[in-house]
C-alpha cells in the first residue's frame, strides 16, 4: 500500500506551466492554476494531488494523466487502443505488445507518454513510455510497444479508493 510523503503545495506558476503542458499533450483541459494542487511521493511515483486525488504525475520531469486523471479529464490524444483479447494483460500490468494494438494516435514519437484504451468502450487502462512512433504501432506486428508505467488496479489506482 502507497503513503503520500513530502506533500507540498505547488504555485500558481508552476500549476499553469503543468496545466498548460498536460492539455496541449492530451487535447483536454485539465486543473486551472487556481485550483490548489499537490505535488507528493507516493512510493516510486512523485504524483499530482488536485483535491486530494492522483490526478498526475511526473515520469522524471515530464507530466502525465495517471488514469484516474485520464477518466476525469477525457484526454483525445496520445492514444492507443487495443484489441479485447490484449485488455486483461493491460489491467495486470503488462507492456503493450504491436500485435494487440488496433490503432495508435499518428502524432506519438517514440519516448512520448501515452496512455492505453481499449476498443470497445474506449475507457482508459494504463499509462505507459512510447517504444515506437504511432504509425509503427499501428502497422507493425511483432514486439513491444509501450512500456508500462501505471494502470488500472496497481498501488497508485488503490491510493484514491477509500480505505
Amino acid at each position: 500500500m502507497l503513503r503520500i510523503r513530502n506533500r507540498q503545495r505547488l504555485r500558481r506558476k508552476e500549476v499553469a506551466d503543468l496545466s498548460e503542458a498536460l492539455g496541449a499533450a492530451y487535447g483536454c483541459a485539465v486543473f486551472g492554476p487556481e485550483e490548489p494542487v499537490d505535488l507528493a511521493e507516493a512510493g516510486a511515483f512523485r504524483v499530482l494531488l488536485v483535491d486530494g486525488k492522483a490526478m498526475g504525475l511526473l515520469v522524471g520531469e515530464r507530466p502525465t494523466l495517471t488514469v484516474r486523471g485520464l477518466v476525469s479529464y477525457r484526454a483525445t490524444r496520445r492514444h492507443v487502443t487495443v484489441d479485447m483479447g490484449a485488455v486483461r494483460f493491460v489491467y495486470n500490468g503488462a507492456d503493450v505488445m504491436a500485435p494487440g494494438i488496433v490503432e495508435a494516435d499518428s502524432v506519438i514519437s517514440v519516448g512520448d507518454l501515452v496512455w492505453v484504451r481499449d476498443e470497445r468502450n474506449r475507457q482508459p487502462l494504463a499509462v505507459g513510455e512510447a517504444l515506437m512512433t504511432g504509425a509503427e504501432m499501428a502497422a507493425s506486428e511483432k514486439g513491444k510497444s509501450v512500456r508500462s508505467i501505471h494502470h488500472v488496479g496497481d498501488d497508485l489506482w488503490k491510493l484514491d479508493e477509500p480505505a
